[in-house]
C-alpha cells in the first residue's frame, strides 16, 4: 500500500504515520510531505523502525509546482499510489471587522484549497487506477459557521464541498472519498494560525480544555480511511451541531456566540 500525507512533519499528519506504520509494517510505503524536511526525516525514521518503506518530500502546499512534484516523486519511487490523505492546512481566528487586508485570507484558500486540489488532481490518474482513498481533513468549521473565523471556515466549507463533489465524480471508477472533521485537537495548529493582521498568532483563540488527543484523532482518521467511510465527525457536539443547524439554526447561532464570547474573556 502506498500512501502520501501531507503536512506529516508533525500533529495529526506524523501521528498518523506512526499509526499506520504500526498496523501495516513492511507491507506500508509512506511518502511524507511538508515544509519542514528535519522534521519529517524524524518522522520516517519512526516510520522505518516499524517496517515501512518512507520517501521524504519537501511540499508548499502553496505552490502548484512543489505539489505535482510531490505526486511524480511518489509514482517515481513506488510506481502507484493507494491513498492520498490531504491533511496540510493553516488556521486562522480573527473577527471580519478587525481584519483590514483580505490577502491573507486568499493566502488560507490557497493553502487550505487549492492545495488539496492540486495534489488530487494530479494523483487522481493513479488513484483511479488502483480503485484507492482520497482523505480531506476537513473541520468541524468546515460544517458550522464559526463566529471568529470566517477566513477558515470560508476555506473549510470550501474544501467539504469540492470533495463532496468529487466523491460523485470518481464512485464509479471504484475510488472513495473520506472528509475527516476534526473537532479541537491538541496541536499547535491554532498557535501557528493567522490573527487580524496576516502573522502567526502565537496563542490559542479556542478554549483548549478537553481537547481531543491527536493520537485519538489519527486512529479516527485511519479507521475511517480502512473502512472507506464517506465522513468521519469525530465529537458528540459535532455530530449534534450538524443535525441542530438543520432543526434549530438559530440555537447553534446563539450557542456559538455565547462560546466565542467566552474564548474572548480574559483568561
Amino acid at each position: 500500500m502506498v500512501v502520501i500525507i501531507t503536512g506529516a512533519s508533525d500533529g495529526i499528519g506524523a501521528e498518523l504515520a506512526r499509526q499506520w506504520a504500526q498496523r501495516e509494517g513492511s507491507k506500508l510505503s509512506l511518502v511524507l510531505a511538508a515544509r519542514s524536511r528535519d522534521k519529517l526525516e524524524a518522522v520516517a525514521a519512526e516510520c522505518e523502525a516499524l517496517g515501512a518503506r518512507t520517501l521524504v518530500q519537501w511540499c508548499d502546499v502553496e505552490d502548484q509546482t512543489a505539489c505535482q512534484a510531490l505526486v511524480h516523486a511518489a509514482l517515481g519511487a513506488f510506481g502507484s499510489i493507494d491513498v492520498l490523505v490531504n491533511n496540510a492546512g493553516m488556521s486562522a481566528h480573527a473577527l471580519f471587522d478587525e481584519v483590514k487586508d483580505l490577502a491573507w485570507y486568499q493566502r488560507l484558500m490557497q493553502i487550505n484549497l487549492w492545495g488539496p486540489a492540486w495534489i488530487t488532481q494530479a494523483a487522481l490518474p493513479a488513484i483511479k487506477a488502483s480503485r484507492g482513498r482520497i482523505v480531506a481533513v476537513s473541520s468541524l468549521a468546515g460544517l458550522l459557521g464559526i463566529p471568529g473565523r470566517t477566513a477558515y471556515s470560508a476555506t473549510k466549507f470550501a474544501m467539504t464541498g469540492f470533495f463532496e463533489a468529487l466523491r460523485t465524480e470518481v464512485a464509479s471508477h471504484g475510488v472513495s472519498v473520506t472528509i475527516a472533521y476534526p473537532g479541537v485537537v491538541d496541536t499547535q495548529i491554532r498557535y501557528r494560525g493567522f490573527n487580524a493582521r496576516g502573522e502567526a498568532s502565537g496563542h490559542s483563540s479556542m478554549d483548549e480544555r478537553g481537547a481531543m488527543s491527536v493520537q485519538t484523532c489519527a486512529r479516527l482518521i485511519l479507521n475511517g480511511t480502512l473502512a472507506r467511510e464517506r465522513d468521519i465527525v469525530m465529537t458528540t457536539k459535532g455530530k449534534l451541531g450538524r443535525w441542530l443547524k438543520l432543526l434549530a439554526p438559530s440555537l447553534v447561532d446563539r450557542l456559538a456566540l455565547q462560546a466565542l464570547k467566552r474564548e474572548q474573556r480574559p483568561q
